[in-house]
């Protein structure tokens, strides 16, 4: 969720902080400590509405960029503390000390580990079932009496579609009552409709089941799926690719349940001044991350804006619209693939459903290489050009390395679908799916990192727009795919994916060069 995203960017703050307290007091020493400091700040967390006590009004800190190094060390201001702390005669609720325990900042590391391992399982279930479902098509088709292949690939889909609506106001209940209580609702919600799922007596009903389970799924967001997905449709039947989804993911309720913990400081905060006020019957005390200028908004109305912002930041900004049709087209055509490998490497090759699933594993190869290529160039890339522009950071700096994996997307459209036209031998596409996964991942990473760059002080709002056009796209744009294949082929049906990935290559290059003019030109307001 963009909430956890959240707490890492603040734990990245802190790594920044404590790199800035250890300094060196010449000049060059603090420029290269400020330029190594990006490859955490480019994160870190800036959001606007903290204020009052963690406020740094109009520091280069809070807008997340370095800036030149002072002269001498008298210019030099201390850092604000990282953690607030109470001060009730102020009437300010914040934590005990800077290394109190409850903040989720000084949880154990074990603790620690342990909230992730745990949301890695939940984040490897939703994806898992968002796409188990493709290679059973044609046994779901045959089992219900389903003529239309349109219509057949709609379970595969609509789960996309809630995927984009979950989120919109999923996130800002997560803000009013914290995230655990949010997963933990979303995780059970995702379990009951796999059941309905499982046992859905028609295509209408199962498409609904499904678009209510990507809902809950929606909450933390793999290609396992597609190992196994074929072998078990193929020997005990498609409604067991549902039932084998929700049992992991039950237990994975009930581990969570038991285990997990709230992280959302502002929500720990919250409860702690609530507790307080009745305590000390004190109704005037205030949290630290409230600010006293802000007007109260009442739950429906933070609802209303979790709808309301995503939207008008994906029409109002044509920077943010543009990067998000682009990764939009690159996600649906994702899922496009998924549906042409059956096709493929079953009716080209006579491979069975499950070694056919097998396929879906060059994928996460693919993923695999792409996340090494970004993790080892992304910062280093950053830093070489935060050198050059005399220690100054810009967002767009992001989208270096996106223009190289753009040119990689339509290589591999035209490598996998011409090879598999051609009926070649079939290690020719396998290996030709490699780089469409780099690609995905090199063009996804960077987009996300460089909506949090640019636009701090709403980049939760931002990502949110980002995820509902990748999502809406990559719902509907499946649909046209049998239909597409069945008038063009796989070869021109695949190069015309192609050519319109090679016209949206201009789309990063774009925004890279001419981003920041932009950004300051038209300012995005809210």
């Amino acid at each position: 969720m963009m909430e956890d995203e959240e707490t890492l960017e603040e734990g990245h703050s802190a790594i920044s902080s404590e790199k800035r307290g250890t300094r060196k007091s010449n000049a060059a020493g603090e420029l290269d400590d400020q330029i190594l400091d990006v490859e955490t700040q480019g994160r870190a967390m800036r959001d606007s509405s903290i204020e009052g006590p963690m406020k740094m009004s109009g520091s280069a800190t809070e807008q997340g960029l370095p800036t030149r190094p002072p002269q001498n060390k008298a210019e030099e201001k201390p850092p604000s503390p990282i953690i607030p702390t109470s001060d009730l005669d102020k009437d300010i609720v914040g934590w005990e000390r800077e290394d109190d325990p409850a903040m989720p900042l000084n949880f154990k590391n074990s603790q620690k580990w342990l909230i992730v391992c745990l949301l890695s399982m939940i984040t490897f279930m939703s994806p898992f079932a968002s796409s188990i479902l493709a290679p059973a098509i044609i046994f779901i088709e045959k089992d219900l009496e389903v003529s239309s292949t349109t219509k057949g690939a709609m379970p595969v889909s609509i789960f996309l579609l809630g995927y984009a609506v979950g989120p919109l106001f999923l996130s800002p209940l997560s803000e009013i009552y914290g995230r655990n209580i949010v997963l933990l609702v979303s995780n059970l919600w995702f379990c009951l409709w796999l059941i309905g799922c499982a046992l859905a007596p028609t295509l209408d009903t199962l498409i609904f089941f499904r678009f209510m389970t990507g809902i809950g799924g929606s909450a933390c967001q793999t290609i396992g799926g597609a190992v196994i997905r074929g072998f078990v449709s193929e020997t005990i039947g498609w409604r067991w690719v549902n039932w084998i989804t929700f049992i992991p993911a039950a237990i994975i309720v009930l581990i969570s349940t038991a285990i997990n913990r709230e992280t959302n400081h502002r929500v720990l905060i919250k409860r702690k001044t609530q507790k307080l006020r009745q305590e000390l019957n004190r109704p005037q005390l205030r949290s630290c991350y409230d600010n006293p200028d802000t007007p109260f908004l009442p739950t429906w109305q933070i609802l209303l804006d979790g709808f309301v912002r995503p939207m008008k930041m994906l029409f109002h900004s044509a920077i943010i619209f543009s990067i998000s049709l682009y990764i939009a087209f690159a996600y649906g055509c994702l899922y496009l693939l998924f549906n042409t490998i059956p096709m493929v490497f079953q009716g080209s090759y006579g491979w069975s459903i499950g070694i056919t699933g097998l396929v879906y594993l060059t994928m996460l190869i693919g993923y695999a290489v792409g996340l090494g290529i970004f993790a080892v160039l992304s910062d280093k890339t950053v830093v070489r050009m935060t050198k050059a522009n005399h220690g100054v950071f810009e967002p767009e700096m992001r989208l270096a390395d996106c223009i190289f994996f753009a040119f990689v997307l339509p290589i591999s459209f035209f490598w996998y679908g011409w090879s598999a036209d051609q009926a070649v031998h079939w290690i020719v596409p396998i290996i030709g799916i490699i780089p469409f996964g780099i690609a995905i991942v090199g063009i996804w990473l960077p987009a996300q990192a460089y909506i949090i760059d640019a636009y701090p002080q709403h980049s939760a709002s931002g990502l949110a727009a980002f995820s509902v056009l990748r999502c809406i796209v990559a719902a509907f744009l499946p649909l046209a795919g049998p239909q597409m294949y069945k008038s063009l082929g796989v070869g021109w049906g695949t190069s015309l994916l192609g050519f319109i990935a090679l016209a949206l290559i201009p789309i990063p290059a774009l925004i890279y060069k001419f981003g920041g003019r932009l950004r300051q030109r038209f300012p995005l307001t809210l």
